[in-house]
């Protein structure tokens, strides 16, 4: 019986995968939030221009702290990676 993944987090790459594509929405709407403060340029919209400028910064946080996820995701990829590898490769002390 093969196992089959529950949820998209089972894995790693599952994970890393989801991880990329939320830091790619992220980036999406703060380029469409950018575009709302130009539009909000008169002093008519100075409320609305502070809103998105808080709601800019607030996604910017958002963008780094998932950017730092996604390296720690792979940093331990490429552990795992690694300690897989070294199970896989015979001790050459254990040849002899």
């Amino acid at each position: 019986m093969s196992y089959q993944s529950e949820t998209p987090f089972d894995h790693i790459e599952s994970a890393l995968e989801y991880v990329n594509h939320l830091l790619e929405a992220t980036r999406e709407a703060q380029d469409q939030i950018e575009t709302e403060i130009l539009r909000a340029a008169i002093p008519q919209l100075a409320r609305r221009k502070q809103a998105l400028q808080l709601a800019n910064y607030k996604l910017d946080k958002l963008s780094s702290h998932i950017a730092a996820s996604r390296r720690i995701l792979n940093d331990l990829r490429m552990l795992r990676r690694l300690l897989l590898e070294e199970r896989k490769t015979p001790d050459p002390s254990a040849i002899a």
